[in-house]
C-alpha cells in the first residue's frame, strides 16, 4: 500500500519503520495507526526480514502523542474505538516472532511511549524525553501504557509517571530500565542499526525462540517457564540452523544462518 503517515523500507534483513509527520512532532492518528499496522503484516509475511528499527522523521521527535486535535473530538464510543486500534496494532507489534527495536530521536509521549514500550528494547538519543503526560489533559494511557510500563519498571514508578504526568530525560529512563542504552543524537541510527544488523545476521529460529520463551515465561512461575525454554530448546534442534551453528564453531568460520520459520 501507499503510505502517507510513515515511511517504510526493508534493507539487509532490517525493516525500518519511520512515523513521518515531522510538522507536527510525528502526532498519531487513526491513518497512522492503520499504516503501522498494514507495515507489521508485510514484516510477518517477509521471511527476509529479521529485524526491525522504529523511529521518527526529524530530529525533535519519535513520536510526541497522539493528535490533540484529532483526540479533542472524539466522544466515550469514537475514544474506545481509537484506543481498541492501538492496541490491536501495538499486540501486532509485540507478537512479531522477530526483534523490534525503538530508536527513540526526541520526544516520545504517549502514545509514542506506549509504542516504544511495545518493542523489545528501546535505544534513545541523549536529548529524547519519554513519558505518559495524559494525565495532563484529564485523561490516562489508552493503548496499554499503564500496564507495560508495570510490567517494565514497577508499580510505583508506573504510578508516579502516570500520576504526575511528567517527562523524564533519556538517561533517567535508562536509569529506571526503560531504556537499554543511551547515545548521541549524530551516532543514535548508527549505533540502533549496527545492532539491528547483528541480531539480523543470527539464526531467525534461536532469535523467534528466545524472544517467545522470555516474553511468554514472563507470566509464568519459574518451573513452568523453564519447561517452556526446554521446549523451544529442543525445537531449535529441527532447524538446519542448529547444524550451521555447530559446523561453523568446529570449522572456525562464520555462520551463514538460512533456517526458515515456516519448516
Amino acid at each position: 500500500m501507499a503510505y502517507e503517515d510513515i515511511l517504510f523500507e526493508v534493507e539487509g534483513g532490517i525493516a525500518t519503520i519511520t512515523f513521518n509527520r515531522p510538522e507536527v512532532l510525528n502526532a498519531l492518528k487513526m491513518g497512522t495507526l492503520t499504516e503501522v499496522g498494514e507495515a507489521i503484516r508485510t514484516i510477518e509475511d517477509d521471511e527476509e526480514v529479521r529485524a526491525v528499527i522504529l523511529t521518527g522523521a526529524g530530529d525533535r521527535a519519535f513520536v510526541a502523542g497522539a493528535d490533540i486535535k484529532e483526540l479533542q473530538k472524539l466522544n466515550p464510543i469514537s475514544a474506545k474505538h481509537f484506543a481498541v486500534k492501538g492496541q490491536e496494532v501495538l499486540f501486532g507489534l509485540e507478537s512479531l516472532s522477530i526483534p523490534v527495536i525503538a530508536c527513540v530521536n526526541g520526544f516520545a509521549l504517549g502514545g509514542g511511549c506506549e509504542i516504544a514500550l511495545a518493542c523489545d528494547f528501546i535505544y534513545a538519543s541523549e536529548t529524547a524525553q519519554l513519558g505518559q503526560p495524559e494525565i495532563n489533559l484529564g485523561i490516562i494511557p489508552g493503548f496499554g501504557g499503564t500496564q507495560r510500563l508495570l510490567r517494565l519498571v514497577g508499580r510505583a514508578l508506573a504510578k508516579e509517571l502516570c500520576l504526575t504526568g511528567v517527562m523524564i530525560s533519556a538517561q533517567e529512563a535508562k536509569d529506571i530500565g526503560l531504556v537499554n542504552k543511551v547515545f548521541p543524537p549524530e551516532t543514535l541510527v548508527e549505533e540502533t542499526r549496527k545492532v539491528a544488523s547483528l541480531i539480523a545476521s543470527k539464526g531467525r529460529v534461536a532469535t523467534q525462540a528466545a524472544k517467545h520463551v522470555i516474553d511468554q515465561g514472563m507470566n509464568l512461575d519459574l518451573l513452568n517457564a523453564c519447561a517452556l525454554e526446554m521446549e523451544a530448546f529442543a525445537l531449535c534442534f529441527a532447524s538446519e540452523d542448529a547444524g550451521e551453528g555447530f559446523g561453523a564453531f568446529l570449522e572456525k568460520r562464520k555462520p551463514n544462518f538460512t533456517g526458515s520459520l515456516k519448516g
